[in-house]
């Protein structure tokens, strides 16, 4: 389904209503079916999409299936098959338990439910099983036993890629040596599994046996024509997302609290991903690995490591915030088997431990980094991208590998650090030379949340879990600030990738997990944007005008933070606040919109209140910090010139443009952006 000019929409959406009946889903779906948004569906027991079929579900429903034990429903598509997930931003598609639905609010227009936009998060999963997709791309997978052999010690797969390899889907559990359902994998890159989009899946991971739970979202053997993009996982007793081999992409994808890893790989997956939240925790009091969040990215290369395909790929833009306390998790990104990813313009933060961990002991008997003939782990670090291996190579091998187009096998560059205050956080990474100077990394000294790549993260009191302090993330305004504010290189435009010249998953001013996810429901997030605009702005020398916008802080000692973006970069500038707004003067280039007594605006910046434009095109304040009025936030006013220093009062309405120089063809001129009213 995917379109190189519309990289982020699937098909136009179908905005569904209330949910009224219940439908209970018990048989497999061997022809093609819609879900509509009038209807709950529930989940009865492991439900397949045959080949052939496409399950269609409308925006706005909602997939809620009975509470169990080690059991309940599931949803999986086949290989052959397709699935529509067509969610919107105002009605995502929404699959959990009914434990989860009774949480939600319901009102008057809400009559026959809950309100999916609120709820309450609890220390939970297992409650059903998740959504597996299983394609027909290229794997690296061993071991697969002859069904037909007796003995069932014959393997199939072979070392060298081929179009008949396959495993068998973990989590799921074929009812014969004959069923075909499980099974993933096969010979075509291009497969095209549908597409998934505006999807919240939550409080799922279904446990089978020992080490054979279900992920949030599992992608097996996905070809790079399937659509993922804003998917969020909400706890779940295992992965997040795991991505067993091909070539799909994803891109905005939220993961929270995951009993294991957050973003797991194996079997050679070669494929990109762009804008990625992982916020470590834990979804139930149980061992690391099966409730207590372990690696935020954890990339297995291929079975066994001198196998091909191996795991190849890029991630630009990823925001990855671990658990602080000492042991709390393992690694940021772990590193097995031969795995080669490219991490561009990232934000990792808060880690107890590493930020990169080399492990040479998967669990199922591979050999590592170096084995056979392969590059080692130091070696993967400084060879170029395009150096192909002649191990297991199969004919025309670079047309196997796609993901990357310039730099090392494996980087980290472009990146900020903040706050990984373990004695051996950055050991390893030293060691591979992440912190040479023509990567382009920073790492921020200090540890106060005002030197934080984040606008704001607030955590709440520890708690032992699986044997481990957590120090839960209880909210997060997650947009860019200090460090992360300006990346160069940006992320090309290469029909994927989205440039932006900022680090970590979110561009000024946006926050694009609003409005569908369960991280915004349960409160974990918000809109802060404060202030109404007013007066217009003209264009300055990018092409654009300056938008100025408002938010107001959650924390005390926090209060209104205003940013401008689309401005000249390096242009230096100034913010005026006045008592009253006016109809535009003209001055210079822009416009002038405020009235009575107005001036220079000090907002925590240098003692002539003046700043730059970053070279994303972004200026921003910094906080207030004093605190009046009815127990809120508000910013200190200190403007220079015919104001005075008055106090803001709860009531009081201000008004803010910001004057910025600017220099077309290299004459000087001046600026300003549009008015913004904020009332206290």
């Amino acid at each position: 389904m995917k379109s190189l000019l519309t990289p982020l929409v699937c098909a136009a959406s179908l905005i569904g209503v209330a949910q009224a009946n219940e439908i209970l889903v018990s048989a497999d779906i061997a022809t093609s079916t819609t879900w509509t948004a009038d209807n709950t569906y529930n989940l009865q027991e492991q439900i397949y999409v045959l080949p052939g079929a496409t399950l269609t579900i409308e925006a706005g429903t909602v997939i809620a299936s009975d509470v169990t034990v080690n059991g309940g429903g599931s949803l999986a598509v086949t290989k052959g098959a397709q699935i529509m997930v067509l969610g919107t931003p105002e009605n995502p598609v929404i699959m959990t338990s009914k434990a989860d639905v009774a949480t939600w609010a319901a009102d008057a227009s809400h009559p026959t439910g809950g309100d999916p936009s609120t709820g309450t998060w609890r220390e939970a999963c297992n409650e059903w099983g998740n959504l597996t997709l299983m394609g027909d791309a290229y794997i690296s997978s061993y071991n697969i036993p002859d069904p037909i052999d007796p003995t069932g010690n014959t393997p199939l797969n072979s070392p060298v890629p081929s179009a008949s390899n396959y495993d068998e889907m973990e989590g799921l559990t074929p009812q014969s040596a004959m069923d075909t359902r499980t099974r993933y994998g096969g010979g075509n890159d291009d497969d095209d599994s549908g597409c998934i989009q505006y999807l919240s899946l939550r409080y799922g991971g279904r446990v089978v046996g020992l080490t054979n739970e279900l992920n949030g979202l599992s992608l097996g053997g996905i070809g790079r024509g399937t659509d993922i993009h804003h998917v969020e996982i909400m706890n779940n007793v295992d992965d997040g997302i795991e991505i067993w081999g091909g070539t799909v992409e994803i891109n905005n994808f939220s993961i929270w609290n995951i009993g294991d890893d957050s973003f797991d790989v194996d079997q050679g997956w070669r494929g990109k991903a762009q804008f990625g939240l992982i916020v470590q925790g834990y979804s139930r009091d149980a061992s690391q690995g099966s409730g207590v969040g372990d690696n935020g990215f954890e990339t297995d290369g291929a079975e066994d490591s001198d196998w091909q395909p191996v795991t190849t790929a890029t991630v630009y833009n990823a925001t990855v915030i671990g658990q602080p306390a000492p042991g709390a998790g393992d690694g940021l990104t772990a590193w097995r088997d031969g795995a080669r990813v490219q991490y561009r313009n990232c934000i990792f933060m808060d880690s107890g431990e590493t930020v990169v961990r080399p492990d040479g002991d998967d669990g199922d008997g591979a050999s590592g980094y170096g084995h056979n003939g392969t590059l080692t782990f130091a070696q993967v670090w400084t060879t170029d991208y395009s150096v192909l291996s002649p191990v297991n190579a199969p004919a025309g091998q670079a047309a196997f590998y796609q993901a990357q187009s310039s730099g090392k096998l494996a980087e980290i560059t472009n990146s900020v650090f903040f706050r990984n205050l373990d004695a051996n956080a950055y050991t390893e990474a030293t060691a591979r030379g992440v912190f040479d100077v023509a990567n382009g990394n920073i790492v921020t000294p200090g540890f106060a949340d005002v030197d934080s790549p984040l606008t704001m993260l607030t955590r709440g009191g520890p708690v032992t879990k699986g044997g481990k302090t957590m120090l839960p993330v209880t909210f997060i305004d997650p947009r860019p600030a200090n460090d992360a504010l300006v990346a160069t290189p940006s992320a090309p435009n290469d029909g994927f990738f989205a440039p932006g010249n900022f680090r970590g998953a979110f561009a000024p001013g946006q926050n694009w997990l609003l409005g569908w996810t369960a991280a915004h429901a349960f409160g974990f997030t918000a809109d802060t944007n404060v202030g109404t605009p007013f007066c217009a702005a003209t264009n300055n020398s990018t092409g654009g005008p300056v938008v100025l916008s408002g938010h107001l802080g959650t924390g005390t000692g926090s209060g209104l933070h205003l940013e401008a973006t689309g401005g000249p970069a390096n242009e230096f500038g100034y913010f005026l606040v006045g008592v009253g707004n006016s109809a535009s003067i003209p001055v210079s280039n822009g416009l002038l919109c405020l009235s009575g007594g107005f001036g220079r605006f000090n907002f925590g910046m240098d003692t002539n209140s003046l700043g730059l434009f970053n070279k994303a095109g972004v200026f921003q304040s910094l906080l207030g910090t004093s605190v009046v009025g009815s127990g809120f936030d508000v910013p200190s006013l200190v403007p220079i010139g015919s104001v005075g220093n008055p106090m803001v009062m709860a009531g009081d309405t201000w008004h803010y443009q910001l004057w910025h120089r600017d220099t077309p063809a290299g004459v000087g001129t001046s600026n300003l952006s549009q008015g913004l009213s904020v009332t206290f």
